[in-house]
């Protein structure tokens, strides 16, 4: 079974999702109380455009192990991603109470807080994921994204700085790069007018 999982974690690194969900599919068909399997099958179905399907490994993950912080941040990102914020919020929180170190659940949440205008509540979820110590540049990029939106822009532009000075120049993180120069742009165009 190992070889199966590192077979899938390098097919996803090549971008070959649809191989690397059969891999994981066989592995549950070995193992079907693996939590871990269907909640990273069901990130593979969300990033490959099937939600529906997302969802239900995410909640077969959690019937299978309750306790799996990951199922429900991931499960919280399907509920936001569909308009569903309230249940994104519940499941962020379910995340954090398990493990309160998880740093993807901090921003999530703190992304989900902004997209309701709830910006201090934002800033306070992503001030503690930078406090945890861990990508730095995704948690300026979306603080200075809140303040930007909460109108401080001093505060916004500083972040955004922050944010390309920590993302490398080339990489997996081209598209948040693109996306703090496209805020900044939009947030110095009147400056430029």
């Amino acid at each position: 079974m190992k070889s199966l999982r590192t077979l899938a974690n390098s097919k996803v690194k090549q971008g070959d999702y649809s191989s690397a969900i059969a891999l994981l599919t066989q592995l549950i068909n070995l193992n079907p109380t693996s939590a871990l399997d269907y909640n990273n099958r069901g990130l593979l179905y969300f990033q490959s455009g099937q939600p529906y399907k997302a969802l239900f490994d995410y909640n077969q993950a959690l019937r299978i192990d309750p306790t799996l912080d990951s199922a429900y941040n991931n499960r919280a990102n399907y509920y936001a991603s569909v308009g569903q914020l309230a249940e994104a919020l519940t499941d962020y929180e379910q995340a954090i109470d398990i493990n309160p170190g998880n740093i993807r659940t901090w921003i999530n949440q703190g992304i989900t807080f902004r997209e309701l205008g709830l910006y201090d509540l934002a800033l306070e979820n992503l001030d503690m994921a930078l406090m945890l110590g861990c990508l730095e540049d995704h948690v300026y990029a979306q603080r200075g994204r809140t303040y930007h939106l909460r109108g401080d822009w001093n505060c916004a532009i500083s972040d955004y700085q922050k944010a390309l000075k920590w993302l490398p120049k080339s990489g997996s993180s081209d598209s948040l790069r693109e996306k703090v120069e496209n805020w900044i742009n939009d947030l110095l165009k009147p400056l430029r007018a």
